[in-house]
């Protein structure tokens, strides 16, 4: 079985960035384990001087969930025309790890606008040398009104939009 791990970047368990992740896991084929992560609010500020052979465990079990996922899916808004810190922190942590290094990656940012965030985050996650390409690459401005009340996508172009990147993140998973 293979195994993703989709982070949100967002720390509200009703987000929009929530609700694209839970629309994804529907969309998911059988032979997959699919993991939301919620622990984003535990990770401590990124700290170079605790960043050694043993860190604490909140950041071990982070960077292991991600060495040991065969994929990875970010979905996030946009902050003040930035990333979200805790996101940022996060991404943080695995610089020294490698954890990323060669893991296929799928990025989503679903916010109002977005394009700041989003283009930050291409540059991070290839620092980090996460495998991401245009077809896993995905923005999607003005989330809010492409959804109802309850969380559910109602806007068809978005929902293609997924399938097509979902589609080329599990043929980059192999």
């Amino acid at each position: 079985m293979k195994n993703i791990l989709a982070i949100p970047g967002s720390l509200r368990a009703g987000s929009s960035n929530h609700a694209v992740l839970r629309y994804i896991q529907n969309l998911v084929p059988p032979g997959f384990g699919y993991t939301i992560y919620d622990n984003l609010a535990k990770i401590p500020p990124f700290d170079p001087g605790n960043d050694g052979e043993s860190p604490i465990d909140v950041i071990a079990d982070f960077r292991n969930l991600i060495s040991n996922a065969d994929g990875i899916i970010i979905c996030t808004p946009e902050y003040a025309f930035g990333v979200p810190g805790q996101l940022k922190n996060a991404l943080d942590w695995t610089a020294s790890s490698g954890s990323f290094s060669g893991q296929p990656t799928a990025l989503i940012t679903a916010s109002t606008g977005g394009q700041h965030a989003h283009e930050a985050l291409i540059k991070t996650l290839g620092a980090l040398d996460a495998q991401l390409n245009p077809n896993t690459s995905l923005l999607i401005s003005y989330i809010r009104s492409k959804l109802a009340s309850d969380g559910e996508i109602t806007d068809s172009a978005t929902k293609q939009s997924l399938t097509a990147l979902l589609d080329a993140f599990l043929t980059a998973i192999g």
